[in-house]
């Protein structure tokens, strides 16, 4: 092999070993993980939550018993809650 394949080869070789060391400082904790993954879920129950116990409220102020508003703000919340996961994903580097 000449000598400018086998500079080639190592620098290839260095490239690759510094990325892999790049990799490993950048990687995440367990509790960096799991910050992130309580993050989501907060992200996407309490408007749905919210949703819940605003819509429970509305239905109360009615003479006649109905669940309408209550079914309705929950699945308002379902939809807020996944736009929000999905925007915060997306966003993340």
């Amino acid at each position: 092999m000449d000598e400018d394949g086998s500079n080639d080869m190592k620098r290839a070789a260095e490239r690759d070993a510094d990325r892999l060391r790049e990799a490993e400082r950048q990687r995440h904790t367990l509790l960096a993980q799991t910050v992130f993954l309580g993050s989501l879920a907060l992200m996407f129950v309490l408007p749905i939550v919210g949703g819940a116990y605003l819509g429970r409220w509305i239905d109360a102020m009615f003479e006649e018993y109905s669940v309408r508003w209550t079914v309705s703000l929950i699945v308002l919340g379902v939809v807020v809650g996944t736009v929000n996961v999905f925007l915060f994903i997306r966003e993340r580097p």
